[in-house]
C-alpha cells in the first residue's frame, strides 16, 4: 500500500488511545508502555508498503504492538533473571500482585499469535467479538471461540 505522512498519521488517529490502553496492560508501566507504542508505531511506519490495504490498518499495528511488548518483557525478563543470580533484586519481588503480573504474561505469551491477538484486542482494548472479527478478517463466532480456548489455555497455566 502506498501511504503519505498524513495518511499514517490519519490512519494512527482512531487506534492511539487503543494502542497505548493495550501496551499499559501488557507492560504495567506507563513508560514501559509509551516505549513500546512508539517503537511500535515507528516499526509501521518505516513498514508501511507492507500493509496491504487500509482496512488491515488496525489488526496489522496491534499486531506490530504486541509484537514489540512481548519482546520488551523478554528483554525485561532476562535481565531480570541476571538480577536474580546476583542475589540483587530479591527486594523488588515480594510484593504478591506483582508475581501475579509476571504469572499473567508468561500465561500470555505462550498463545499462540493468533491467540495473543484476539485476547489482547479483546482483554485490554475492550472490543468486541464482531471489531475483532472485521479487523482480523474472521467470523465473530470464531473469534469468541478462538478467545475461549486461549483464556482456557491461560487459566490451565495459572492453576
Amino acid at each position: 500500500m502506498r501511504c503519505d505522512t498524513k495518511t499514517f498519521a490519519q490512519m494512527y488517529e482512531t487506534v492511539y488511545k487503543d494502542l497505548y490502553r493495550f501496551a499499559l496492560c501488557m507492560m504495567r508501566n506507563p513508560e514501559d508502555a509509551e516505549d513500546a507504542v512508539s517503537e511500535a508505531v515507528v516499526a509501521a511506519y518505516e513498514n508501511i508498503g507492507k500493509l496491504r490495504s487500509e482496512e488491515a490498518f488496525k489488526s496489522w499495528i496491534f499486531t506490530i504492538l504486541s509484537n514489540t511488548c512481548r519482546k520488551k518483557w523478554r528483554d525485561t525478563a532476562r535481565q531480570e533473571r541476571r538480577l536474580e543470580e546476583g542475589r540483587v533484586s530479591e527486594e523488588r519481588f515480594e510484593e504478591p500482585d506483582l508475581w501475579l503480573a509476571v504469572d499473567v504474561r508468561k500465561a500470555f505469551f505462550l498463545l499462540e499469535d493468533e491467540e495473543q491477538t484476539i485476547v489482547g484486542l479483546s482483554v485490554f482494548g475492550g472490543y468486541n467479538s464482531q471489531e475483532i472479527g472485521e479487523a482480523l478478517k474472521l467470523n465473530p463466532n470464531t473469534v469468541r471461540s478462538k478467545r475461549s480456548r486461549a483464556l482456557q489455555k491461560m487459566e490451565c497455566v495459572l492453576r
